[in-house]
């Protein structure tokens, strides 16, 4: 029958299920697929079952087609003894007994009970599109295979009838059989099986056969290809439909616009010009150990981008479902795609080898080898390019995916060696120009004037052209086309060589321009792209104002914006010999934009845009020299870290670590990290330092970019996990051990808060700022904000810590400046001394001196009073040496030297002196107009500039004009605008919105040689000597030390909300009033100003919306609101938020306090609540005027008031001076709780002392209140006993008393006598019957309460007046003294046995509600309820004012009492 020796011909049983299942199973397809019914609501009965027993060997292969998120739990697979025809189906797998293996998760289960725990794979984790299979041997083992792997022995000892079992539980829905048939064999025992075969049959021998394997080792494969003799078996061995020919061709199954031919050794895509997928193929067999598996390019097409795909697969072709392309595959798949690695469709080597994949021509070889040792090997044009994988499945399938560019492929057999060498030396020929070739035939295009001439070489993009002999590059049809404009220098660039182009021709068409870099491919075997940013290896380009390495940017607000240059201006590049790269633009180098870049680059053109042509400059004497600082980043050093130490003399080995989070890229040699798909996603981007910090090491990054779609910013510390111990979470606040982190203003360990204002706040700095960590050889974690000491942040840690850099939110893009390294402490000076105290010029009436950081040309005289510049016409750059305040001028007299051109450059700048480093040859510009490190303000001849950028021409007289002795000066006026004075006259806001913290800054350029300043502002020296005050500068001493005693005394401070706000927020009334427009949320606010420090802010609740639930809340952040990003509710607030809400206060959406004053979702409108920080910053909340207390602790300042008009919140008003309170006069909030007080002192109407104003009383009840309007209801009680006017009804539920201010004792009637408020009781105001002296008894009775039953209340009512016997247990005699157990004697001359009707009252509701006053009832709706009082221990003191002779009161008189309301209390 034609099969091998040692192998039985069997017919394989059919792969389907048996049409008897689980009661929510459907099946389909030919009983191959099933289907759990009701998949969300269902998770269990849906177990399915082989429809013939297994045969030994068989392995049941199932693969998942959908997966749900509704359930835990997933697939369980195994074998059972029971046959389905007679089986009662149970709900799952697990309850299979008599016989049955189950594997569920990762334990394995014999009759429902656990045999084996932690074995395999774990099938809850397997995916969409895995496969899973159940095996028994022959030996009658149990085994599981997982996408063709095989997971092992999970049992023994198993009979020899057994059906396969799949359960499709939980998030499993749906399965589909995909093959019973024996595993492929084990490659080794067929190599040793072949070579054992004396004779094979030569029917499907190949003459031309070359030896697959490049090993010289391989005598067993020798034997393998050598040709078969006669009267042997047939053509080898058929398991499953899977030839293992000797030759690898094709399999038959590919993908659908496949066509085959060459006997199958050839495969081409159909249609290439319109589809650019559907072209996987694979091999007909696994790949053999050290077997080479390599295909020849014949055909590419220049329609699509990507191209050619190869990589090996664990999945059959016989089962497989072939995908659009292979990436698209989640399982058991490693391809090779451009130049990098990707497993399972997700990238794990982004740069494998030099050169990508897409840029092969036809004719190039690529080829692939899986190692005994299980790496798999990739090979351009025989060149090994090393592991891609190291532990690579042992049964594979090559494949290769004829993608985009690469429409046809033939397998490679007879490899030939010497056009192997041809194209592996054109290959080293690219990589290096001098690899694989003599010396003297360096020049690719030989030029009669000079073989070392730039040139440009004639191989260009589709749309370019290379004239005027190689010096001129342009596109002909530039108004036709913006692209396909890239052009190349004919040789590499030699170290310190500059390569300069000057635009000739520009087109007004199209949007972007030039761009310029250098490139590691040679153009003479470049395809070339569309665009050179295009180019994914190899490759630096400056793009308009940044840098892109490989298509991705690396360094953003890099120099010039190349898009904005005109005709006849000059871009050039140079490589340096340390590696650096370095732009020019108009001859003015831009600094270094990247690192390591190789020695042998060529540079590339992209006339790209409106650049139509350019021409080489090649006269570089008019080139001024590079800059003579070598500093290896794009920022100056730190103060602290001179040249000496640290500096740029020092190489710095410090990079970002080569694993990290997810969403982090690495770039830049390591020094430069950056978060992709920064608007898209916001944490998962931990990077963290390639080495732990040395002691009194300083790690500095510079924030190079950021975004302002997320709130919360940076996060920095250090860790003592090591990166490969490290699993990096989402944010690096998650960690829990041995990590410690800067987070805003707080500093966390191991997550937890541990101190909260630290001295700096991450979530503020912005583009530029410096971050640096060090760690003290005393174990202290010291913070630098640009270069500035923040302090201790935290004591204690470990010896060997690593930095950590938490790229979230709104920080982007971060790099390792220069500064990192050793911090030498005794050279670091203190830049608080210097900006907290002033500084007292030596010179009389003089209040300025400069810096003593300048331009390196400048000299200062006159200790700091005067500048001169020494040499040369640039390099004069000055500054002011502090801070300018608000209104104060800062002049100079200038001296003229007519020799030079050009004139004085004056303005304002960010850029703090202190920051520049200690060497002046490094970190500042030449001339003022190229100073952008920091935002600069400037005057330049007539025109102000903004960074460089002209913001406003012929704004006064020119500077060019200055003559010896004129004064020129610069003011930063308190509206934020810069005015430039000329001889003391005023020339006019010249720039607006200017920073608040800025420093004067000249430049001595051209004629002005020397300045020295003449402005005198002695006043202002004197008043910084004051120690700074947090109250108002016009508050007088006993202000100032005066505290507030009574809320009432407080005035409000005006405010306004920020027009930054929730987006369904309106605001009027000068931004005073709020309104929510419509849902129920995104009505977050927060004032334009802080909150004052000691003074209160309030809100007023205007209008509420019952159709909704909650309602407002509000609190504070501590950081500008400016970038805030508003969440849709203030509890999404997680960066220095304090929030109130209900009756809970939140610490950035965590709870930190519960039963916290009022719930704020029962106050009413005309609700008045405000804010506080006190001296002690702790704050507080004022509800109608009543402090609630200290909310929380550790305020930071300043902090800004914020409010959520969430749920029935629609409306609140800013309470100022000229907004009366609710029912308070102008400017005077009204204190309920003392105007109560004496107003019942007074003997003021009932209305007025017994019930709030109507504006404070609630118009909607309580929840608490309704529930006791509920019982009352049940009582039957007839309406004409009740007032009309529900204002009079009273809840005294905790937030109710506490939102009215209630104190718990008052004072009413003459005498005045205490009463209490019955707290935890609701009232109902009953009706008074009008008499003679109700208005009277209402002025001057006292207030006591009656406990009463249920069943005696009717008749209460009815009577109008409490009847004598109906509630007190107590002694009917009256009281005269107290006894031995505190209650009265009886009289001695009262009559005996005769009983006197009394009533007994109380002043307060702790005595007359006891349960023997008023008995409680259950009441049988839900929820039920008990109407009592609680029991109360004897410790307990029932009254804390009261005296037990004044607890109880009795009146005898008839009339003596009037009913003014019904208490009913719910327990």
């Amino acid at each position: 029958e034609g099969f091998g020796p040692g192998f039985s011909c069997q017919t394989h049983m059919a792969a389907e299920l048996h049409p008897r299942s689980g009661k929510l199973i459907g099946l389909s397809n030919s009983n191959r697929t099933a289907r759990r019914n009701q998949p969300v609501q269902e998770f269990n009965h849906g177990l399915v079952l082989s429809k013939e027993p297994l045969r030994d060997r068989d392995v049941f292969t199932v693969r998942i087609d959908k997966k749900v998120n509704s359930w835990s739990g997933s697939i369980e697979i195994g074998v059972t003894a029971l046959d389905p025809a007679a089986l009662d189906f149970p709900s799952s797998a697990t309850g299979l007994k008599g016989g049955s293996w189950i594997v569920s998760g990762c334990s394995v289960l014999r009759d429902g009970r656990s045999v084996l725990e932690e074995y395999g794979r774990d099938l809850d984790q397997l995916a969409e599109g895995d496969r899973v299979g159940i095996q028994r041997s022959s030996r009658g083992e149990l085994h599981l295979w997982v996408n063709g792997q095989d997971c092992g022995a999970a049992a023994s000892g198993l009979p020899p009838k057994l059906w396969a079992v799949v359960d499709l539980y939980g998030k499993c829905t749906q399965v589909t059989v995909v093959g019973c048939e024996p595993p492929p064999p084990s490659f080794p025992t067929l190599a040793l099986f072949l070579s054992s075969v004396p004779e094979l049959s030569c029917s499907h021998s190949r003459p031309d056969k070359f030896p697959n394997n490049l090993e010289p080792d391989t005598e067993g494969e020798n034997t393998n290809n050598s040709p078969a003799g006669n009267g042997g078996v047939g053509q080898g061995v058929v398991t499953g439909g899977m030839t293992t020919n000797d030759a690898l061709l094709f399999h038959e199954k590919c993908g659908t616009l496949i066509k085959l031919s060459n006997n199958n050794k050839t495969a081409e895509r159909r249609r290439p010009l319109d589809e650019f997928n559907n072209g996987v193929v694979m091999t007909n067999r696994p790949l053999r150990h050290n077997e080479m598996f390599e295909i020849r390019i014949d055909k590419l097409v220049d329609k699509w981008s990507g191209s050619i795909e190869i990589g090996v697969t664990t999945h059959n072709p016989n089962n497989l479902d072939y995908p659009a392309t292979m990436t698209n595959l989640r399982s058991g798949t490693i391809m090779m795609s451009g130049c990098g690695i990707l497993t399972n469709g997700k990238g794990t080597r982004r740069e494998y080898c030099e050169f990508s994949l897409d840029e092969l021509q036809e004719g190039d070889h690529i080829g692939l080898m899986r190692k005994a040792s299980g790496a798999l090997h990739f090979y351009i044009n025989g060149i090994d390019q090393g592991v891609a994988a190291a532990q690579t499945p042992a049964v594979v399938y090559g494949v290769v995916d004829l993608y985009g560019m690469a429409v046809k492929v033939t397998i490679v057999h007879n490899h030939n060696h010497s056009d192997r060498l041809r194209r592996n030396n054109a290959i080293m020929r690219a990589l290096s120009p001098d690899v694989g070739r003599p010396r003297p035939s360096l020049s690719l295009t030989p030029d009669p004037e000079g073989p070392d001439r730039l040139l440009f070489h004639h191989n260009c993009g589709q749309k370019a052209a290379i004239i005027s002999d190689g010096r001129t590059a342009l596109r002909p049809h530039a108004t036709d086309d913006f692209n396909h404009g890239v052009v190349l220098s004919s040789r590499p660039l030699r170290s310190n060589e500059v390569f300069q182009v000057r635009i000739d021709k520009m087109v007004d068409k199209w949007a972007g321009s030039i761009e310029i870099g250098v490139t590691t491919h040679n153009p003479a075997y470049l395809q070339l792209p569309s665009t050179m940013t295009n180019l994914r290896s190899g490759t630096w380009m400056m793009t308009g104002n940044g840098v892109m390495h490989n298509g991705t940017t690396i360094l953003d607000e890099y120099g010039h914006n190349l898009d904005r240059l005109k005709a006849g201006d000059t871009v050039g590049v140079v490589r340096k010999e340390d590696g650096s790269l370095h732009f020019f633009v108009n001859g003015v180098a831009q600094g270094p934009a990247a690192w390591n870049v190789p020695p042998s680059v060529y540079a590339v053109v992209d006339l790209y845009g409106q650049a139509a042509q350019a021409t080489i400059m090649d006269d570089m004497v008019d080139l001024p020299p590079l800059p003579e600082d070598s500093s290896d980043g794009p920022t100056a050093m730190s103060p602290g870290s001179p040249c000496s130490v640290g500096g740029a003399s020092t190489t710095n080995d410090l990079r970002f670590h080569q694993l990290h989070g997810t969403n982090a890229v690495i770039t830049n040699g390591g020094r430069t990290a950056l978060r992709q798909n920064c608007r898209s996603e916001f944490n998962d981007a931990i990077v963290i330092s390639s080495r732990f910090l040395r002691d009194g090491e300083l790690f500095e990054i510079i924030i190079q970019k950021m975004v302002d779609r997320w709130s919360g910013s940076i996060e920095a510390g250090v860790t003592a996990i090591r990166p490969e111990e490290l699993e990096f979470p989402n944010t690096m606040t998650d960690i829990d051990y041995d990590t410690w982190m800067l987070s805003g203003t707080a500093i966390m360990q191991d997550g937890n808060t541990m101190r909260n204002n630290y001295g700096c706040d991450l979530d503020s700095l912005t583009t530029a700022s410096r971050i640096g960590m060090m760690r003290s050889a005393t174990g202290d974690l010291h913070y630098y904000i640009n270069g500035i000491d923040q302090g201790v942040a935290c004591t204690g840690l470990p010896p060997e810590v690593f930095a950590v850099i938490d790229l979230y939110g709104q920080c982007v893009q971060v790099s390792i400046t220069s500064s990192s390294g050793p911090l030498d402490n005794s050279l670091c000076t203190s830049n608080v001394t210097e900006k907290s105290f002033p500084i007292h010029s030596p010179v009389a009436g003089v209040a300025h001196r400069l810096h003593s950081k300048h331009g390196k040309n400048v000299i200062l005289l006159g200790e700091g009073c005067q500048a001169v510049r020494v040499g040369g016409y640039a390099h004069g750059i000055v500054f002011s040496a502090r801070e300018l305040k608000a209104d104060e001028l800062f002049e100079v007299k200038t001296l003229v030297d007519e020799q030079w051109c050009g004139s004085l450059h004056i303005g304002l700048t960010t850029l703090s002196p202190p920051e520049l480093p200690s060497c002046p040859l490094s970190g500042l510009s030449p001339s003022l107009p190229q100073l952008r490190t920091k935002v600069t303000w400037l005057l330049c001849g007539s025109e102000v500039r903004r960074n460089g950028v002209l913001q406003r021409q012929n704004y006064c007289c020119s500077l060019d004009r200055l003559t010896v002795g004129n004064r020129v000066g610069v003011k930063r006026c308190s509206d934020d605008t810069m005015h430039i004075f000329i001889d003391g006259e005023d020339m006019g806001p010249a720039a607006t919105a200017v920073s608040k913290n800025v420093f004067a800054v000249l430049d001595l350029y051209g004629r002005i040689t020397a300045v020295s300043i003449v402005s005198s502002s002695l006043m202002e020296d004197m008043d910084s000597v004051k120690a700074p005050s947090l109250s108002s500068d016009s508050c007088s001493e006993g202000e100032e030390d005066s505290t507030p005693t009574e809320p009432c005394a407080l005035v409000p401070t005006v405010m306004a909300f920020l027009e930054n706000h929730g987006k369904n927020i309106q605001l009027s009334n000068q931004n005073l009033t709020a309104a929510r427009v419509s849902s129920y949320n995104q009505g977050l606010l927060v004032t334009a100003h802080p909150l004052a420090p000691s003074l209160w802010h309030q809100f007023q609740i205007d209008r509420l919306n019952l159709s909704w639930t909650s309602s407002l809340s509000l609190g504070v952040i501590g950081h500008s609101p400016d970038r805030l990003n508003f969440p849709s509710t203030a509890c999404c607030l997680k960066r220095s938020a304090w929030l109130l809400q209900r009756d809970s206060v939140f610490h950035n959406s965590l709870k930190i306090c519960e039963n916290y004053g009022p719930n704020l979702d029962t106050c009413p409108e005309g609700t008045l609540l405000g804010l506080l920080v006190d001296a002690n910053s702790c704050l507080h909340l004022y509800v109608n005027g009543m402090d609630q207390g200290v909310a929380a602790q550790d305020i930071p300042s300043p902090c800004y008031p914020f409010i959520d008009l969430y749920g029935q919140c629609e409306q609140v008003t800013i309470v100022t001076n000229n907004v009366p309170a609710a029912g308070g006069e102008i400017g005077e909030p009204r204190c309920q709780g003392d105007m109560e007080k004496a107003d019942m002192v007074d003997g003021i109407k009932e209305s007025v002392c017994w019930t709030p104003p109507p504006e404070v009383n609630p118009n909607k009840t309580c929840e608490y209140q309704a529930l006791c309007s509920r019982f009352k209801d049940l009582l039957t009680l007839p309406d004409g006993y009740f007032n009309e006017d529900a204002k009079y009804n009273l809840c005294y539920c905790e937030s109710c008393h506490k939102l009215r201010g209630d104190e718990a004792y008052y004072k009413r009637g003459e005498p005045p006598r205490d009463y209490a408020l019955p707290f935890g009781w609701c009232r109902f105001a009953l009706r008074i019957k009008p008499h003679c002296e109700v208005a009277n008894a209402l002025k001057k009775w006292h207030i006591a309460y009656h406990g009463t039953s249920v069943g005696a209340l009717r008749r209460t009512l009815d009577h109008s007046q409490l009847l004598a016997g109906t509630s007190s247990i107590f002694s009917v005699s009256p009281a005269k003294a107290e006894g031995p157990n505190g209650y009265s004697e009886p009289e001695e001359n009262s009559a005996p046995g005769r009983e006197v009707p009394r009533v007994r009252l109380s002043p307060t509701m702790r005595y007359s509600g006891m349960e023997i006053f008023a008995p409680k009832v259950q009441v049988l709706f839900p929820p039920a309820a008990d109407f009592r009082t609680p029991v109360l221990t004897a410790a307990t003191s029932l009254w804390i004012l009261f005296s037990n002779s004044e607890i109880e009161w009795i009146t005898k008189e008839e009339g003596g009492t009037l009913l003014y309301g019904l208490l009913i209390r719910v327990e």
